[in-house]
C-alpha cells in the first residue's frame, strides 16, 4: 500500500529577539512530541537563523532580513509563503507585520493572539494573558492547542559538533562558572559595579567565563580589566550562541540578567541564577532550567516593575532595584549549585 502523504506543513513566525526566537522552540518540541509527520517551517529576523537552521525538528529556515530592503523582504516573504501553501500559519508576535504574513498567507488555518492589529484576518485568535505562574511558553503553546493545560515544555536547542568543539576546550580547563554580563536593555542589566563585586567574592578555583555577542565585547572586556581576580576570560564575540549554549551546559553555575543567556540555559538544562533588576519573574519570562533560581531585590520597590521590557535608563535615577542586590544573594546561590553538582 503506498505511504499516507505527509500533513499539511506549519510555519512558525518569530521575528522578535534572540531571546523569544529560544522561548519559540518550545512549540518544535510540542509538534514533534504530538504531530511527529507534520513538517515544520519557522520564520526568524536575519541574524537568529543559527539558532534553528540545524535544529533536528526543523524543514527550513526563513529569514526576513529587516534591516536591508524591510518592506520589500516582508513582501516577498509573503509572496513565498503563499507559494508553500502552508495548512496552518501561527505568529507568536503581536505586530502588524507578523499579522499580516499571517493574515495574508492563504492558510486555511491563520493563528495568532488577540492583540495583533491584523487578528481580525485570523481564523484563530487568543487572549495574551499575562498573570501569576503564566509562562511565556504556555501562552505560546495555547495558540496550538487552545485547551492546554500540561506542564511547561522546556525550550530546546541542538548544539551542533562542531558547537561542542568549540566549547570543549573551555569546558575541559577545570571547573568553571560562566557570566553573561549584558543586556540590551540598561534596567534589566546588573550594573557593571556589582559584576565587580562578585567577581571579587567568588571562589578562587573556578575559571569565569565572560560570555555575550559581538555587540557585548567591549563591556565585557571593560569588565575583565577592571577586576583584580584572576582566571577571568573573556569570550565575548569568540562562540556562536550555540557554542555558547554548550559551554553553560558543563558550568557549576551560569550568572545571567533577565535576558538571551537566561533562555539559553534553559534550552539546554545549565544550571543558572538570573538576577532580576527592574523586570520581574511574573511577567512570564523566567528561567526553565532544572536548577534555576532568581535573584533580586530582597525588599518591595513602589516603582518595580518599571516596564515589560525595562528602559534605557533608570525613570528615576536612582536604579536601586540592581544596585540593592547584595553579593551574599548571589553567593548563596553558587553554594546551592555546588552542593548539586556534588
Amino acid at each position: 500500500m503506498p505511504e499516507p502523504a505527509a500533513p499539511p506543513a506549519i510555519l512558525l513566525i518569530q521575528t522578535a529577539f534572540i531571546g523569544d526566537v529560544i522561548l519559540a522552540t518550545a512549540l518544535l518540541e510540542y509538534l514533534h512530541q504530538t504531530e511527529p509527520a507534520t513538517p515544520v517551517d519557522f520564520l526568524v529576523r536575519k541574524g537568529n537563523e543559527g539558532l534553528v537552521q540545524h535544529h533536528p525538528h526543523v524543514r527550513q529556515v526563513l529569514i526576513w532580513d529587516k534591516r536591508t530592503n524591510k518592506y520589500g523582504g516582508l513582501w516577498q516573504l509573503l509572496k513565498q509563503i503563499r507559494q508553500t501553501k502552508y495548512g496552518r500559519v501561527v505568529t507568536l508576535q503581536r505586530f502588524a507585520s507578523t499579522g499580516l504574513l499571517t493574515a495574508f498567507s492563504g492558510a486555511p488555518e491563520r493563528i495568532g493572539f488577540e492583540k495583533n492589529p491584523l487578528a481580525f484576518r485570523f481564523t484563530r485568535a487568543i487572549p495574551h494573558v499575562v498573570a501569576a505562574g503564566v509562562h511565556e511558553v504556555s501562552r505560546n503553546l495555547h495558540l496550538l492547542s487552545p485547551a492546554y493545560e500540561g506542564p511547561v515544555v522546556p525550550p530546546r536547542l541542538y548544539p551542533t559538533p562542531t558547537d561542542e568543539a568549540a566549547a570543549a576546550s573551555y569546558a575541559a580547563a577545570g571547573p568553571y562558572i560562566c557570566l553573561a554580563p549584558t543586556s540590551v536593555w540598561f534596567t534589566k542589566q546588573f550594573p557593571e559595579e556589582q559584576w565587580l563585586k562578585l567577581l571579587a567574592a567568588l571562589p578562587p578555583q573556578y575559571t569565569v567565563y565572560l560570555l555575550g555577542g559581538p555587540p557585548d565585547t567591549a563591556a565585557c572586556q571593560q569588565l575583565l580589566e577592571r577586576t583584580q581576580r584572576p582566571g577571568v576570560v573573556n569570550l565575548s564575540g569568540k562562540l556562536s550562541l550555540l557554542a555558547s549554549a554548550a559551554l553553560m551546559r558543563g558550568a557549576v553555575l551560569n550568572y545571567v540578567n533577565d535576558s538571551a543567556p537566561m533562555h539559553l540555559c534553559s534550552a539546554v538544562g545549565a544550571p543558572v541564577c538570573a538576577v532580576y533588576c527592574s523586570t520581574v519573574p511574573f511577567f512570564g519570562f523566567g528561567p526553565l532550567s532544572p536548577f534555576s533560581r532568581v535573584v533580586e531585590l530582597e525588599e518591595e520597590l513602589e516603582c518595580r516593575p518599571c516596564g515589560l521590557h525595562g528602559y534605557r535608563k533608570c525613570p528615576l535615577g536612582h536604579f536601586h532595584c540592581a544596585h540593592g542586590i547584595r553579593t551574599q544573594q548571589l553567593l548563596a546561590v553558587l553554594a546551592e549549585a555546588e552542593a548539586v553538582k556534588l
